[in-house]
């Protein structure tokens, strides 16, 4: 037969296992809803989970010559060099921002070749170059 004291310390033990569990369900779902992966413009175009309206993260190169810019607004390609996807930002640019340079965007894709950004990020030294963007330029150069 249990003992006072030894209900307590289980009672105290169990609670301490419930409270862990429920904070890490917790914080697993609300970063599996804030993360956004990383996806080149032959991914999207290649994958048909991805659903129009959706928030992600694409990188590439910018198309030499595919600069527009006026007032409100610049248009720009991103490429890997197989794909291509269309880019409308409006906000200050990167100065690290250019032709024939990497580029990372953030926005809201409207369909698969058209993305509304919200964020431009450009690379911070003109070496630098994810892996993985090393990798699949690498591929799809040949």
């Amino acid at each position: 037969m249990l003992t006072k004291k030894i209900k307590t310390r289980l009672l105290f033990l169990i609670s301490i296992v419930f409270i862990t569990v429920f904070f890490l369900i917790f914080i697993y779902f609300n970063l599996k809803q804030n993360i956004l992966y990383f996806k080149t413009p032959s991914e999207i175009f290649m994958n048909n989970q991805i659903e129009r309206n959706s928030m992600i993260r694409v990188g590439g190169m910018v198309k030499k010559d595919s600069i527009l810019q006026n007032n409100d607004e610049i248009r720009f390609i991103l490429t890997d060099y197989e794909r291509e996807l269309i880019v409308v930002y409006s906000g200050t640019v990167p100065n690290l921002f250019s032709e024939d340079q990497g580029a990372v965007v953030e926005g809201i894709l409207n369909d698969k070749k058209y993305l509304i950004a919200d964020r431009i990020l450009a690379k911070h030294d003109e070496n630098y170059m994810p892996p993985q963007m090393k990798k699949i330029l690498k591929e799809n150069a040949k």
